[in-house]
């Protein structure tokens, strides 16, 4: 069914036993997120919080908390959805089967947006920063944060609705040197359409007019969160999505999404910074202080009743995962229509996304060569480097399969095929010097790092091997040697002091195990980290340690390693330190009190009795 708002979708969860109301008032400072946590652990229902300590307004969280309740929420438009995807990506199809593909033009047709509509429920009122459910997340974040906002900008170049940007950009309501009320906080990354927009601002001089909405329908909200090509409208998706066209109309020169259950208006000056941060966000550490563009608030308008929708990110996988399945359910091969050659592609979510991605294409460049190895693939790789946020990615594993049975999903299955045939002489490629994750903390700045590239393809190298090789198990400075997986070995090393001692120890390691290479045939990767029994105790453990604690280029070593023409290689297993650095940001950790008092929540006659 079209949901006109949220309440509207809430109440349709709660009808079928998808939604639970908290009655009790709930401390949004660290209560509500922490609730939320444990709630999605337990892959529990959607929640309303009914009183929101020191706000008039309530607030829902966990509304996309597994896909299955995703598929619930949009049942009845996805296939409509996906087939209009197909049919950007193979056009023909809709001459082939023109019957059965005009629901889908239809539904394209009705996704244009409405303007100036009837009804204008957001406008009811007018309210202040301070009266929103001011959700303080994690205990060092720097205030009270938006963590499903839908962000609007025009070009200014080409102002109106059909050439704007909506995205998903955390913003800082409270805080730091933020004035309260009149000033928050906007933070957005690298790659983001907000950007441009800006830019062209700051070219002329002029303010950027910034509409946020919070709620509404949940079709806004994914589009927002969309990873949508050139040219395809946002606010068209969301129609689409929701069957439902959005609806907006111009307050002040500020466009206002009408359907909205909030919405804040503002402008963000040329030059204009200050502080942002620190955060919890999705790698599971906090992102630290950073000067963003502030944002001056116009006005604040609210629905009657609004509803305010929040999650809460941390070390995956959280709610923002079903985000990422959903996506991916609705965009199915599209990703290689983009890219020639590309067949498959996975950013790995237990890494926290841009970190590491995994990828099978096409090797059909030199049929004729006798010995199989890595071509078309380099092309391909490059290609995804340079591509929208998949160029974020620090960590690419690419392959190809010629039988056509690999999936990038399992990831150890995938893994496992790779490390069994790269060959570590060859098959590494970095990017030293460039841009990474504005999350990421592991390079030498904000935005900066490195990026490594491996491309695996050919007869199997090696069996990997299932037990801990004797040579490991005394070596200086290294102890409790772990198997994360086959092939991999977890060693837990001395507390991390600096680069130059950190190339002294690997020196060390590779002196105790030059001369080892037999017994080592079946270890791909060393990986050398605080703890080691943690590392390898599970999948999820091995896979958010070693990549989101790797800068590649200073953190990646091996066992006789050689550079040969400014290429380098190693000729025994390749080696990460992924030990905490000192310039890391740090790790999220719960507050033992806070978890306490909401104890009361999940006891016998407590809203959440039975839950987490």
């Amino acid at each position: 069914m079209p949901y006109s708002s949220l309440e509207q979708c809430l109440a349709d969860l709660e009808k079928n036993g998808q939604l639970v109301r908290i009655k009790e008032e709930v401390d949004p400072y660290l209560e509500m997120a922490a609730i939320h946590l444990r709630v999605y652990e337990a892959k529990g229902p959607a929640l309303l919080f009914e009183r929101v300590k020191g706000s008039g307004f309530r607030a829902a969280s966990n509304i996309f908390g597994t896909i299955e309740r995703s598929r619930f929420i949009f049942r009845d438009t996805l296939p409509a959805v996906q087939q209009l995807i197909a049919l950007k990506n193979d056009p023909l199809q809709a001459l082939k089967h023109p019957v059965r593909n005009l629901r889908a033009g239809l539904a394209g047709i009705r996704a244009f947006p409405l303007k100036n509509p009837v009804s204008q429920p957001v406008l009811h009122e007018e309210v202040r920063i301070s009266d929103l459910p001011l959700v303080h997340h994690w205990p060092n974040d720097g205030g009270a944060f938006v963590t499903l906002p839908q962000v609007y900008t025009e070009d200014m170049d080409e102002p109106g609705i059909m050439k704007s940007n909506l995205g998903m950009y955390r913003v800082q309501l409270t805080g730091n040197a933020y004035v309260r009320d009149r000033e928050i906080g906007l933070h957005y990354q690298l790659h983001r359409g907000i950007g441009v927009h800006q830019t062209k601002a700051n070219a002329k001089g002029l303010p950027l007019k910034v509409s946020c909405f919070v709620g509404g329908p949940p079709s806004h909200s994914v589009s927002a969160v969309m990873p949508l090509p050139e040219g395809i409208s946002e606010l068209r998706f969301a129609g689409v999505l929701g069957n439902r066209r959005f609806r907006y109309t111009y307050r002040d020169g500020f466009c206002i999404s009408t359907d909205a259950d909030f919405v804040i208006t503002g402008e963000v000056f040329p030059n204009d910074n200050k502080p942002e941060g620190p955060f919890g966000d999705h790698l599971g550490y906090y992102s630290l202080t950073h000067p963003f563009p502030v944002m001056r608030v116009h006005k604040v308008y609210a629905k009657k009743n609004a509803i305010w929708p929040f999650t809460v990110v941390g070390r995956p996988p959280q709610e923002d995962t079903s985000f990422g399945e959903l996506i991916h359910e609705i965009t199915g091969d599209a990703i290689g229509e983009e890219i020639p050659g590309l067949k498959e592609v996975h950013a790995v979510d237990a890494a926290g996304v841009h970190p590491l991605l995994l990828a099978v294409g096409s090797e059909r460049y030199t049929p004729y060569a006798p010995t199989r190895q890595p071509a078309e693939l380099l092309t391909i790789a490059n290609h995804i480097l340079g591509t929208g946020q998949l160029s974020l990615a620090k960590f690419l594993f690419i392959t190809a399969d010629d039988k056509r049975r690999l999936s990038t999903r399992p990831v150890q299955g995938f893994l496992e095929y790779v490390l069994e045939r790269i060959d570590f002489s060859r098959d590494i490629h970095f990017h030293a010097k460039t841009t990474i994750d504005t999350l990421d903390y592991s390079g030498t700045g904000l935005n900066t790092g490195s990026k490594v590239v491996f491309a695996a393809y050919g007869e199997v190298k090696r069996t990997l091997a299932t037990e801990v090789p004797g040579c490991c198990k005394e070596l200086p400075g290294l102890v409790n040697p772990q198997l994360a997986m086959p092939g991999v070995l977890c060693l837990q090393g001395d507390k991390f002091v600096s680069y130059d001692t950190s190339q002294r120890e690997m020196e060390r390691l590779n002196g105790g195990l030059l001369s080892k290479t037999a017994e080592l045939a079946g270890i791909a990767l060393i990986v050398v980290c605080d703890d080691s029994g943690f590392t390898a105790k599970q999948l999820s453990n091995f896979l958010w340690v070693t990549f989101t604690r790797c800068n590649p280029s200073h953190d990646i070593y091996g066992i006789a390693s050689f550079t040969e023409y400014k290429h380098w290689g190693c000729r025994g297993p390749l080696v990460i330190d992924a030990r905490i650095k000192p310039h890391h940001a740090p790790v999220l950790e719960k507050d033992p009190a806070v978890e306490k008092r909401i104890d009361r929540l999940f006891a016998k006659g407590g809203s959440l009795s039975g839950i987490g």
